[in-house]
């Protein structure tokens, strides 16, 4: 009974405080000529998730992407880099769901915005509107995951 009164006592808390752009960059370093070439380019997408506590309860989470659009001969069409970061209040969850909130949950509420500013700032430049394909956050939460333990396996030299 101890258990399930604490249980409703201290419900789980989880609220967006903020979302923002911390960071964005965009450069167009091959203009004016690069706007008269009509190949295709080849588009290049890294992300990063990090998420870190700012006070009790309290946790910033910023996604970063970069997205690479290059032509033959290495010549790059438009870089654009973001930080989407967003502050997020989550109080009384279990330690062992943190990290899957922070990695997995908060991300998928995040990319949404990314996604439209990069858009946004692509198509500002002059280019055709950029949108990114959805993200499965869970499966590059599992793979950072193994990766990790396999860094941590792996003998130093």
């Amino acid at each position: 009974m101890t258990d399930n009164t604490q249980a409703t006592d201290n419900p789980p808390v989880f609220a967006i405080e903020k979302i923002y752009v911390k960071d964005l960059s965009l450069e167009v370093p091959n203009a004016p000529q690069i706007f008269l070439v009509r190949e295709a380019p080849q588009v290049n997408v890294q992300l990063r998730t990090e998420g870190s506590p700012v006070e009790a309860g309290v946790y910033e989470v910023k996604l970063t992407i970069t997205v690479a659009a290059t032509l033959s001969g290495e010549r790059t069409l438009f870089l654009v880099e973001i930080t989407q970061a967003g502050i997020f209040r989550i109080q009384n969850a279990p330690e062992e769901e943190l990290e899957l909130i922070l990695g997995i949950g908060c991300p998928n509420i995040i990319f949404p915005y990314a996604r439209e500013t990069i858009s946004d700032a692509v198509t500002r430049a002059g280019f055709q509107p950029m949108l990114l394909a959805p993200v499965n956050f869970e499966a590059l939460f599992q793979q950072s995951r193994q990766d990790a333990g396999i860094a941590q396996n792996q003998p130093m030299q």
